[in-house]
């Protein structure tokens, strides 16, 4: 499951910028219940993407941002519950590791969904039946 990181420059702390990643993850892992998955917890990857505030639109202005992206199989976060759990844990972890000044306001979590068939590990194409029951077969 890929995590897309976008941060204005200063926002994070030099050391968050270095945990921010791992610690959505984790987020995302144990918001499925896949903290201790072998298949699943080595394929939750990502990146972080730091701009200039200069390249940063928000709010009518160039303003500090965060954009944190995760892109999941259509079966997942089952319920309403799910994701505002997620969501909020993801926005306190940014709250938590950032630099200076940032209102909340101005954190956006997206979640995305692949198309069934498409997600490619290791030049395999895991339908979502085909990930769950690797993930299964992990357990």
């Amino acid at each position: 499951m890929p995590i897309s990181i976008q941060v204005t420059k200063g926002l994070l702390t030099t050391q968050g910028e270095r945990e921010v990643l791992p610690r959505v993850a984790e987020a995302l892992l144990r918001a499925h219940g896949l903290t201790d998955n072998a298949f699943m917890a080595p394929n939750v990857i990502g990146h972080l993407m730091v701009s200039q505030q200069s390249e940063s639109y928000v709010a009518g202005g160039f303003h500090s941002l965060a954009v944190i992206e995760v892109k999941v199989p259509t079966v997942t976060f089952p319920n309403a519950e799910v994701k505002q759990a997620f969501v909020g844990e993801v926005t306190d972890i940014i709250d938590q590791l950032k630099a200076g000044a940032h209102p909340r306001e101005r954190t956006f979590v997206n979640v995305t969904y692949a198309v069934d068939g498409a997600w490619g590990i290791g030049g395999k194409a895991y339908t979502n039946a085909e990930l769950g029951a690797a993930i299964q077969a992990a357990a």
